[in-house]
């Protein structure tokens, strides 16, 4: 599945809307027209240079986003809405927003985000 693939190269914890309830009654949708645009182009080129491959299966026309939802009330921390497919999100800003997070009252558990920039 996608999200096995996706994995590889995401070592946390991967919550899997299956319902598609968080995108809100307006999906977010990129139509035929997208793959005319040359940034999506960049972006495929980009990915594929780098060994990043996908599969053909699904709808595949819906935007994604990256989200850092911080514990409690602290709320959405971090919103990345992709524009178009392909559209990365900045990796400090998600390590910024990450730290952030403020554990909540009588919890212990801290959860230590490591990343890289390269």
């Amino acid at each position: 599945t996608e999200v096995e693939d996706f994995q590889h190269y995401f070592k946390g914890e991967i919550f899997l809307d299956e319902k598609k309830s968080f995108y809100g009654p307006r999906r977010r949708k990129m139509m035929m027209s997208g793959f005319f645009r040359f940034g999506v182009w960049q972006n495929f080129f980009r990915a594929w240079k780098n060994g990043f491959s996908g599969n053909l299966e699904g709808e595949g026309f819906t935007l994604g986003g990256v989200y850092v939802i911080g514990a409690g009330r602290q709320g959405v921390l971090l919103e990345h809405r992709e524009k178009e497919f392909g559209d990365k999100v900045s990796l400090p800003s998600v390590l910024e927003a990450a730290e952030k997070i403020k554990p909540q009252a009588g919890s212990h558990h801290v959860q230590h985000v490591n990343a890289s920039t390269s």
